[in-house]
């Protein structure tokens, strides 16, 4: 049985970014935007058929990131990923 691989298209008119709130303690723009990248990254990964954390290992990860045109990822935010994926069903 042959596994169809699907890939995430990039859109064809971004999304309007809106500006974060102004006055917040520095840690958490961090953390909000560490959020932002793992959620882009488990959505790709699903898209191409990873559905197991085990199967996301940092490598995978990272070059699911680089496909994208993202930063690599650090390994806090590669834990997110696979959370997001183990939890977020």
């Amino acid at each position: 049985m042959a596994v169809a691989t699907v890939t995430t298209q990039p859109l064809e008119k971004p999304l309007r970014k809106k500006p974060l709130p102004a006055g917040r303690p520095r840690e958490w723009y961090v953390s909000h935007n560490r959020r932002l990248k793992a959620m882009r990254l488990a959505i790709a990964l699903l898209d191409t058929g990873v559905y197991q954390p085990s199967t996301a290992d940092n490598a995978r990860i990272r070059a699911t990131a680089d496909r994208l045109a993202i930063h690599p990822p650090s390994d806090t935010t590669c834990r997110m990923v696979r959370a997001l994926i183990r939890y977020g069903r």
